[in-house]
């Protein structure tokens, strides 16, 4: 179980990192604007102040995942645990208000959110083995 919980953290923390380029780095780019379906520059200029905010919120939860992994990695396995659970936890909630918000962002919740679930369910599967 521990492993399948850092395969799949890895990548949520890899698809995280890619939500972050999106809406911090490429906000006002094609694929950003296809991806959180905005039609125009004009359109993802207006909200590109939020965008770079909440993409580096999404970097950090990224980021501490991956800094557990490697703690688990080395022998850390409480520590580690703890980061991967916060990191992975706090992703998957993120993805749990997104589909609360309204049921449009289902597909987006989904592929946000299944990672961390898989990430949290197996860690917590592995520290009650």
């Amino acid at each position: 179980m521990t492993a399948l919980a850092l395969v799949t953290a890895a990548l949520a923390a890899l698809l995280h990192v890619y939500i972050f380029v999106l809406e911090s780095i490429a906000w006002t780019g094609p694929r950003a604007r296809k991806v959180f379906g905005m039609a125009s520059v004009e359109e993802a200029e207006q909200t590109r102040e939020l965008a770079y905010n909440q993409g580096f919120y999404n970097l950090f939860l990224a980021i501490v995942t991956a800094v557990g992994i490697v703690l688990l990695l080395s022998g850390q396995d409480d520590a580690g645990a703890a980061l991967i659970l916060a990191g992975t936890g706090s992703m998957l909630a993120a993805a749990i208000v997104l589909v609360t918000r309204s049921r449009a962002y289902a597909r987006a919740a989904a592929s946000q959110g299944t990672f961390p679930l898989i990430a949290v369910a197996s860690m917590t599967a592995a520290l009650l083995a």
